[in-house]
């Protein structure tokens, strides 16, 4: 399996464990944090083991703003505009399948630009990669036990 496939399932199977997409959709509405560059650094350290420079981070925040900010965030808009909208949920099924392609998107440009493959967990790398995103977070913990039951087929 490549990288990027490796990338998006562990971020799919992360992401679908209870209470992750609420303490993401969180971090995101709060902190401004890009949920994909989240599971990208969570990913480095759980399935490749490997931890993550200040500097590599921001590098990957960098090429991860460059893609979010124009294409994911604008399409996130839209859906959740259309969020009630009467006659509208057939539209806002389709951009939020689109929105999500987008976000996959993303990550194929995130997982090329870190270099990463997969390897053997690191569990402190994982946090440390973490908390240099979201350093005081109780997120932390729900993602790091999301993570660790992920059977990284």
């Amino acid at each position: 399996m490549s990288p990027e496939e490796s990338l998006w399932r562990f971020s799919l199977a992360v992401y679908g464990r209870p209470g992750v997409d609420a303490a993401c959709v969180g971090l995101q509405d709060r902190l401004g944090t890009d949920v994909n560059l989240l599971l990208l650094v969570l990913w480095a350290g759980a399935v490749c083991g490997a931890q993550l420079s200040g500097e590599e981070v921001k590098r990957l925040a960098s090429e991860a703003a460059g893609w979010h900010r124009p294409v994911v965030a604008p399409l996130r808009g839209v859906r959740r505009h259309l969020k009630g909208v009467e006659g509208a949920e057939a539209l806002r099924q389709a951009v939020k399948a689109v929105e999500l392609e987008s976000e996959r998107l993303e990550q194929i440009r995130l997982c090329r630009a870190s270099g990463l493959r997969p390897g053997a967990p690191d569990w402190d790398a994982a946090e440390a990669n973490l908390r240099r995103l979201v350093p005081d977070e109780p997120a932390v913990a729900l993602l790091l036990a999301a993570a660790r039951n992920h059977k990284g087929e």
